[in-house]
């Protein structure tokens, strides 16, 4: 019997100890339930903190984690999906191609920025979604240093006032003045379609975000989107022109590609729409989980997010499930009614909130260790020691905040 999972970001990895968990509770050898997990490098991205300085640190290795708990990693990019035959088209190194047969699929894929077609996107804007797009920007940001003191070369445009927009947006004033100079004339603007920054934080947090961005110089322009970039700047949709040589475009994300491969029925964010236990009720055999997935966190209708908080709670309960069927023990309702946000304001600190109705717990430097401490150690992969890593999976304990 064979587990595949395609992904190995923080649902991919999740679901892989989760799965490994219950083989090593069950006393199955691996020989007899092979976990295979199919991923481009054996890397755990840190994606949560892309808008930080200094990107390509932020990564953490799975191949001694996936070795201790007896986890074969398959080095490749998953190009296609056959769910009749349950085979999975894996495009290897040297453009060597295999297939891999699967008895239960757990499609952890993840999402990317959803990048719409507007004119000059694709050339001059920057983002912070995947690891190689935080180190362009990244590097054209030192490279500002050695351009001539415009005012575009001082100017930095976010498109999106959403969570991923602020954090990038408050981050730049202090990695900017560390390459132009603490005395740089800089500005920063954050450009949104809707009507309020921060649109699905709620009435609560916004004045705090509000105040962080006064504090910080940062300027919000609303109820106007992005309608065109060029090497100059950005003409926004009432016509507007803003002269900037630095345009980050954080404005939705959406369920990468690979979903489409499931016949199988998806909201939206192209996410597949799942029943309690994780699985694609209409196609035998998958699972989904993170944000390829659209899943109930509780039985009042909130549904998890697009964010590491709910995928490595979806990874774990959806390993185990994919395993449970196999190894035909029950399986596990994913749960997930603990909800908190935690927004990184840069120099102003951040934002602590419980619950989806956002109730304000920490400000400031106090949440600021908080954020810390939640991007420094509490998502990174456990240590790769046998016993703590299978542990650490157990589903109704992961991410249980």
């Amino acid at each position: 019997m064979r587990i595949v999972i395609i992904g190995a970001g923080f649902a991919g990895m999740y679901a892989a100890l989760s799965a490994a968990r219950l083989r090593d509770i069950q006393g199955v050898s691996p020989e007899k339930l092979e976990i295979a997990l199919v991923a481009p490098e054996p890397t755990l991205v840190v994606r949560p903190r892309l808008y930080e300085p200094k990107p390509e640190t932020l990564t953490a290795p799975l191949q001694d984690v996936l070795k201790a708990i007896d986890v074969v990693y398959i080095k490749g990019h998953a190009e296609a999906i056959d769910t009749n035959s349950k085979v999975v088209d894996i495009a290897a190194p040297q453009g060597a191609q295999k297939k891999l047969s699967y008895d239960r699929l757990v499609v952890a894929t993840g999402s990317r920025l959803f990048r719409p077609n507007v004119p000059g996107l694709a050339e001059h804007g920057f983002s912070v979604d995947q690891l190689e797009d935080a180190v362009a920007l990244d590097r054209h940001l030192h490279h500002l240093a050695n351009r001539p003191a415009t005012k575009g070369r001082n100017t930095v445009v976010v498109a999106g006032g959403g969570f991923t927009g602020i954090e990038a947006a408050t981050e730049v004033p202090s990695r900017l003045r560390k390459i132009l100079g603490k005395d740089a004339p800089l500005r920063v603007i954050i450009v949104d379609r809707n009507e309020a920054i921060a649109p699905d934080m709620g009435t609560g947090p916004r004045p705090i975000i509000e105040e962080a961005l006064r504090k910080l110089g940062i300027e919000t322009w609303l109820g106007v989107g992005v309608a065109a970039l060029d090497k100059s700047g950005v003409t926004l949709s009432s016509g507007e022109q803003i002269e900037s040589e630095t345009v980050i475009w954080a404005a939705g994300m959406r369920a990468a590609p690979l979903t489409a491969q499931i016949p199988a029925e998806r909201d939206q964010f192209g996410r597949l729409l799942v029943d309690r236990n994780l699985r694609v009720p209409s196609v035998n055999g998958v699972f989904a989980t993170g944000d390829a997935a659209r899943a109930a966190c509780d039985d009042v209708g909130n549904y998890a997010l697009m964010s590491c908080q709910h995928a490595t709670r979806m990874g774990a309960f959806a390993g185990n499930n994919a395993a449970a069927e196999l190894l035909g023990v029950s399986t596990r309702p994913y749960h997930q009614k603990a909800y908190v946000t935690c927004l990184d304001l840069g120099e102003a600190g951040a934002l602590f909130t419980r619950g989806w109705e956002r109730t304000v717990e920490m400000v400031g430097d106090v949440a600021k260790k908080t954020k810390q401490e939640i991007n420094t150690v509490w998502i990174y992969p456990p240590k790769a020691e046998r016993a703590a890593a299978l542990a650490s999976a157990d589903p109704e304990r992961v991410t249980a905040l």
